[in-house]
């Protein structure tokens, strides 16, 4: 079982600079970076949690922070997508609005330092609320990589299943707005993401759970934890007696059920801690 490390939570101001930038000696960042560094080692089975937070510094915005497309645009539902032709093509207008920013997104040091993470056997597994695809762009094996809420990279059937890349559907829709349509049943083809309204996929969910239920130390990292029911797993790991770590710019609703928090940024954070 993980040796928890007494209670604390420290402020790291948001470095705009590399781990070099921390100072060593007994400031209160390296005493943090070292308490998370105690952690890790102790840590025999750990699983990472990651939220919208980490991409944004990739260059991927948050769809709820102000400026968002959530706080430009009313969430189409996917009731609503699979009853309205005109739901389904303004779904497509806005999925093709953001395609280059989240496809031109490169792995952070934040998602380096996670799979470098998993490579070392630290990290079990990654369970993640992103749709970006950056913890398998990153290296971490596709089978270690549990995505909550699916996958904006690609498209799929909504009948049979069928994975279709997206930039063919994106050039015939920027010609003229076609509709895609699934080539072997004729479904109703959309991103592999899970919108509103939509059920959350169970094997996931269930993978997910166990991971939780499993591990020695949960590292929630960039999320809000306010969307349920992924937001439950921080929870559901204390519980089973592991350790939880939560890094974040800001402040959660589940801090107070942390062994450690962290406010800052999140590359500079991991990428320091992981200089043993």
């Amino acid at each position: 079982m993980l040796k928890v490390i007494e209670d604390v939570v420290l402020v790291v101001p948001n470095p705009k600079r590399r781990m070099t930038g921390f100072s060593t000696g007994s400031s209160p960042i390296e005493r943090l970076i070292e308490r998370l560094r105690e952690i890790l080692r102790s840590s025999r089975r750990a699983v990472v949690f990651t939220g919208a937070g980490i991409s944004t510094e990739s260059g991927i915005p948050d769809y709820r922070s102000p400026g968002g497309i959530w706080s430009r645009f009313r969430p189409i539902d996917f009731d609503e997508f699979m009853r309205s032709e005109k739901a389904r093509r303004e779904y497509w207008r806005r999925k093709f609005d953001t395609h280059e920013t989240i496809m031109q997104a490169k792995p952070n040091p934040g998602h380096l330092a996670i799979a470098e993470l998993v490579r070392l056997g630290r990290v079990a597994a990654v369970i993640t609320q992103n749709v970006d695809g950056l913890h398998q762009a990153s290296g971490i094996p596709r089978d270690q990589v549990i995505e909550l809420h699916g996958n904006t990279t690609y498209a799929h059937c909504l009948s049979c299943g069928k994975e279709y890349d997206l930039e063919p559907i994106r050039k015939t829709f920027l010609k003229d707005e076609r509709l895609p349509q699934c080539a072997a049943c004729g479904g109703f083809v959309k991103t592999a993401t899970i919108s509103f309204g939509q059920a959350m996929p169970q094997g996931e969910m269930r993978r997910a759970t166990a991971e939780a239920r499993a591990c020695d130390l949960f590292l929630a990292i960039g999320s809000s934890l306010k969307v349920y029911p992924a937001a439950g797993l921080p929870a559901l790991a204390k519980q089973a007696g592991a350790g939880l770590v939560i890094i974040n710019r800001e402040q959660t609703d589940l801090d107070h059920l942390a062994d450690l928090v962290v406010n800052g940024e999140i590359g500079p954070t991991l990428e320091a801690t992981l200089n043993w």
